[in-house]
């Protein structure tokens, strides 16, 4: 069964979480990392064709829900997504999310897909595209900061577009560092399970913080942040929520994706309103710097932004011809004639009698 065509949709194509693991096997996890990182890439070369809006957010003590639109205008596309970190407390994921991508010319859906599984592969391949600019040459050691559901995807996505070979991992949980440890053995990498940020951060060209906790923390502090290091700060993702002492904003270049979302949800909250950053796109489209020295501290302030599931739901739909897994939802009316929807209504009941 192949992916249809947008003349032809009489249906909507819909990948499960169950097809969606059939589909990331079949392509294999590095590759589908490195083909991501690719689609994200081109959509930054494209990012000035885009609509551009921090998400709609309904923020709650427990947690926040959000829809992430975005249109090139040719295909538009819109996340759900929550982020609940109690939730791991009741057996339940901290973020969940669905995704539609449609047709801008008639308005149809062309692919609807879970979007959980494909958020932790887009977050890394967004995170492991900027190390790509932005990280040291040579850079082969990541500190592992927060070693929950989103660890291995990262260390994962920055082996395969970075190179990335010794891992040095923390949690404040143990449990998590042995999880994280247990699942990636085999992949490649030297694991080093670590007692301590500082001791994780030893020897790390990159450090990657993604903690998930929704509140003004200082995971990372200024002292432990050395010349020439690219950090990846990923875990502060809403009003509230931070990693990184100001401090170490203060010593680094700062790069976002939007600014006017990240000013609100990322570890630029803290700053003035002022406070200097690059958006990313123009290192990608070499009309602004990204690393200069190899002194110099580069902080990636990644709060993800709707172009990057705009390029994840452009990616799977692209993988889908030919393998079959989807299903046909029968999302659309579909009447002989487009004037008579009543009509096609009553008919049915006709039917049924």
């Amino acid at each position: 069964m192949s992916a249809p065509k947008p003349s032809d949709l009489a249906f909507v194509p819909f990948v499960s979480v169950e097809n969606m693991m059939r589909l990331l096997h079949r392509i294999g996890i590095p590759d589908a990392l490195t083909g991501l990182a690719a689609y994200i890439e081109e959509d930054f070369r494209r990012w000035e064709l885009f609509d551009k809006t921090p998400r709609v957010a309904a923020h709650s003590s427990d947690g926040v829900i959000e829809l992430m639109p975005t249109s090139d205008g040719t295909s538009y596309a819109f996340k759900y997504v929550n982020g609940h970190p109690k939730n791991t407390r009741d057996g339940l994921q901290t973020v969940t999310a669905f995704g539609l991508l449609a047709e801008v010319a008639t308005g149809y859906p062309l692919l609807l897909s879970e979007m959980t599984l494909l958020t932790a592969l887009r977050t890394a391949a967004s995170s492991a595209l900027v190390a790509k600019y932005l990280a040291p040459d040579g850079a082969d050691t990541m500190a592992l900061i927060g070693n929950g559901a989103q660890s291995e995807f990262q260390a994962l996505a920055m082996k395969a577009v970075c190179g990335i070979t010794h891992l040095r991992l923390y949690d404040i949980d143990p449990k998590a560092t042995e999880k994280a440890m247990r699942n990636l053995a085999g992949h490649g990498f030297t694991l080093t399970a670590c007692a301590s940020v500082q001791e994780a951060v030893e020897g790390a060209q990159i450090i990657t913080t993604c903690t998930a906790d929704k509140q003004f923390a200082t995971i990372l502090t200024d002292n432990l942040v050395g010349a020439g290091v690219h950090i990846n700060a990923i875990g502060g993702d809403c009003p509230g929520k931070t990693e990184l002492h100001r401090d170490i904003l203060s010593r680094a270049d700062v790069f976002v994706e939007y600014p006017p979302q990240t000013r609100i949800e990322g570890e630029i909250q803290q700053m003035p309103e002022d406070f200097p950053v690059t958006e990313f796109w123009q290192v990608v489209t070499g009309t602004a710097a990204g690393r200069r020295n190899d002194r110099q501290i580069t902080l990636f302030d990644g709060v993800g932004f709707a172009t990057e599931d705009f390029s994840a739901l452009r990616y799977i739909r692209d993988r889908l011809e030919g393998t079959g897994f989807y299903q046909e939802l029968d999302l659309l009316a579909d009447p002989d004639d487009p004037r008579d929807l009543f009509g096609m209504l009553q008919r049915a009941n006709d039917g049924a009698a």
